[in-house]
């Protein structure tokens, strides 16, 4: 009679599975933990993008987020409702939008705002605020506003501080009474820079009749934000309200997705969404021969224990399935322990991008598909990376199965017979002889030393890249100190008086011209930057570091914007210009740039002037200044009328830095980390495998003689060699590894060139010979504690 006690008892293969991953704990161990280091990375980089993703949803739909954004120079109140006549329209939101020069307490340098109008007794019908303190702002007071929450933490602003915003040569002073947050401004960077500026760069929402006085913009508006309705088609809407804005100076609209906001979030997520399957997968795939040998040695020691349980009744089926358990419960130990390591990293990787990201609320949140996904994905690994073994153990027939396996041969080995001269010890032989008796498993041995270094070698060269792009844009690109932005495009009067500020030296003078660019049915908005024939402070480079001339007619642009529009060089690009008389021109694409930052587009200052026909106005001018004069320079700039911002390249570079830093360091550690266990894992198993084939051979060695030094060396020497040819090509695999990520960075904001240094290498190579050292120094420890009488009654 079964009782309910017999059925919630272990059965006896439960029982004995339980004491064989005991007995092999270490070996368990080192499987689990590059288990573990692949979920964790895995958890870490798509919970956040999970996080993100959901995070950036919710906002969107909650602040009725626009699906259109267009700007002109001026149109009146009366061309909204033209535009929400448009088939598809659902709602339109017009105000005004000005960039303005700051004057913030405690910082010399010139710092810069934008100022939006919004209602002041209600939310706007689009785009709507979350005010995180604070109040909204009193139509009876002005100079009220909300500021950005990024800005206003960075500058230690609370409600009553007073910023003041110089504009058209006049000072206001602007009374903060609300910190908020907009969908717009998830990602709040100043006009022509990559990374946010948090102290020189905030965003103010001011009542619509306040801010439409101080701009002359009284019955009108410069900005309009549309929604579509599901169906509609995008392109059709964005076709139509370019026309009706076009006779009001209109600058082109644009998708939600090329929103620079939302443009930088959605290239970010790609990249999560990349980074959480390659890098999972080169640990995983390790995991799975580490696993396999692990397994197939186990197996071996265990032939009879598999013939007598065929002999007490039990199925192939059934021994299968018991030894496939094994693989089993290490990887969902391994990979339980990585989900929460993984929610760890992942809830700080979220506070490292509440710092860029700015959401009402960012929290980071585990998702369970992912946990569930990571679980799952690596048993179903360790399963398949099993299977061989278990199915080769259980196919031997009982009666062979309890014979012990044939001894392996001996004889001089390929790899001993060049240096048979030379009189290698016994030891070195015996070496070199194993290594060449187990080819397929010192084969895998060498390729997963060889992964761990392909990753230490991306990470580490992270760094390099780093400092290249650096090197690359902010000193051979970019020699300027200052350049000054004019509000709107000036004579060369206005060069002449910025020549005269206190302690330039030298002035580079630009032209911007916003244009769409068309090449058949692919458009982009963007602007054409026009300069000299060969300008001397910003200068154009690509990523090899070669100067690029300008032609004296035609188009330079940069491979990624030919890519987008589907140019190639002599194709006819249809450019027409959004502002001014609004001409159209077909003009030739004489070179593309493999250049490193956005997409650009470079013609000769003449060559522009004839394509807008108009004299010789600019849009600013870059300059160098002397560093004694800088607080007087900073000074003047602030007080001039034609001056809209101010860019410093110290500044940039110190932002770039900056934001670099935290997040490559972050890069770096996990990837430093977790290659570090891939390859103390590696060389661990095979060390242990090694020792538990050559037990009974080293303890005889010790019986006659040979040291615990000597036999240490028969069995470290053969991880020492097969580490030593790991790591070349480890060095090429890290290298190729390298370039195929590098992909990931391979979009509209940046283009990021692989580059491996010397150091880079050294250093992937000590981080893995120290690893190997240690799980080698581990290995010795139970060499020495060898019970010699104990292996030698082992039976043959």
């Amino acid at each position: 009679m079964v009782t309910w006690l017999d059925r919630v008892r272990p059965s006896a293969l439960n029982r004995k599975l339980w004491r064989d991953v005991w007995e092999m704990k270490g070996q368990a161990l080192a499987i689990a933990s590059v288990i573990a280091a692949g979920v964790t990375m895995y958890v870490t980089y798509l919970s956040n993008f999970d996080s993100l993703q959901r995070t950036r949803a919710d906002y969107y739909e909650r602040q009725r987020f626009a699906d259109v954004f267009a700007s002109l120079t001026r149109a009146p109140h009366s061309l909204a409702a033209r535009i929400a006549d448009i088939e598809g329209v659902e709602t339109v939101s017009t105000r005004v939008v000005a960039d303005v020069t700051l004057d913030v307490p405690g910082i010399a340098e010139p710092a810069g705002g934008r100022l939006v109008a919004i209602p002041e007794r209600a939310q706007p019908v689009l785009n709507g605020l979350y005010l995180r303190s604070g109040r909204w702002i009193d139509p009876t007071r002005p100079d009220e506003v909300l500021a950005s929450e990024m800005f206003a933490e960075a500058n230690g602003f609370r409600a009553g501080d007073r910023v003041a915003a110089i504009s058209n040569g006049r000072k206001r002073w602007l009374t903060v009474v609300g910190i908020a947050l907009s969908p717009e401004y998830i990602f709040a960077v100043k006009p022509g820079e990559i990374v946010p500026d948090r102290k020189r760069y905030g965003i103010f929402w001011m009542g619509q009749h306040a801010l439409a006085s101080a701009f002359d913009m009284e019955g009108g508006f410069n900005d309009v934000s549309v929604s579509i309705s599901r169906n509609a088609s995008e392109a059709e809407i964005i076709a139509a309200v370019d026309r009706l804005i076009e006779p009001y100076g209109g600058l082109g609209a644009i998708p939600r997705r090329l929103q620079i906001s939302a443009w930088t979030l959605e290239n970010e997520l790609t990249q999560l969404q990349t980074f959480g399957f390659i890098l999972p997968a080169i640990f995983l795939g390790v995991a799975v021969f580490i696993l396999n040998v692990a397994l197939t040695r186990a197996l071996a020691l265990q032939r009879q224990q598999i013939a007598a349980l065929k002999a007490l009744g039990y199925a192939n089926a059934e021994l299968a399935w018991h030894y496939l358990k094994w693989a089993v419960v290490i990887a969902a130990g391994g990979a339980v322990a990585g989900v929460l390591a993984g929610a760890q990293f992942g809830a700080g990787m979220t506070q490292l991008y509440n710092q860029y990201f700015r959401f009402p609320a960012l929290d980071y949140r585990l998702s369970l598909d992912v946990a569930v996904q990571s679980v799952v994905g690596s048993v179903i690994v360790a399963a398949l990376g099993a299977q061989t073994a278990v199915r080769r153990a259980v196919s031997v027939p009982p009666a062979e199965a309890m014979r012990p396996e044939p001894p392996g041969q001996y004889r001089s080995s390929i790899i001993e017979r060049p240096w048979r001269r030379s009189r290698l010890s016994h030891a070195t032989r015996m070496v070199l002889r194993n290594i060449e008796r187990q080819p397929m498993r010192s084969v895998l041995s060498v390729a997963g030393i060889a992964l761990a270094v392909a990753v230490l070698v991306v990470g580490f060269s992270f760094i390099t890249v780093m400092e290249d792009l650096v090197d690359q844009q902010f000193t051979k690109t970019m020699r300027q100190d200052a350049t000054v932005s004019f509000v709107r495009p000036r004579s060369p009067g206005a060069l002449h008086a910025v020549q005269h500020l206190l302690g330039v030296m030298d002035v580079e003078p630009f032209r911007i011209v916003p244009v769409r660019a068309r090449v058949g049915h692919r458009n982009r908005t963007l602007a054409i930057t026009a300069v000299g024939p060969n300008p001397h402070l910003n200068r154009i480079m690509d990523r090899q570091g070669h100067l690029v001339p300008l032609p004296e007619s035609g188009l330079v642009i940069s491979r990624m914007l030919g890519q987008v529009l589907g140019a190639r060089v002599g194709d006819i690009v249809q450019l027409e210009v959004l502002e001014g008389h609004r001409p159209t021109a077909d003009v030739r694409v004489q070179a593309l740039i493999d250049d490193v930052l956005g997409l650009r587009a470079y013609m000769q200052l003449d060559a522009v002037r004839r394509l807008l026909r108009e004299g010789a106005t600019l849009s600013g001018a870059h300059m160098t200044v002397g560093p004694a004069a800088r607080q007087r320079f900073y000074a003047e700039v602030k007080a001039m009328p034609a001056v809209a911002g101010v860019g410093l390249r110290e500044i940039m570079l110190q932002n770039f830095r900056e934001t670099m830093a935290e997040s490559m360091n972050l890069q770096v550690f996990l990837n430093v980390f977790f290659a570090g266990i891939i390859a103390f894992g590696v060389v661990y198993n095979s060390a242990r495998v090694s020792l538990s084939e050559r037990t009974r051979e080293l303890a005889s060695l010790r019986v006659r003689g040979f040291t615990r030094a000597e036999i240490s060396l028969i069995l470290l020497g053969e991880l020492a060699i097969l580490t030593l040819l790991a790591l070349p090509s480890g060095a090429i695999i890290g290298y190729t590894l390298g370039q195929l990520i590098m992909l990931a960075f391979n979009n509209e904001i940046y283009r990021i060139t692989f580059t491996l240094t010397a150091s880079t290498v050294a250093w992937a190579f000590l981080t893995v010979i120290a690893s190997a050292f240690l799980s080698g120094l581990v290995v010795r420890r139970r060499l020495d504690t060898l019970d010699l009488v104990a292996v030698l009654k082992t039976r043959e």
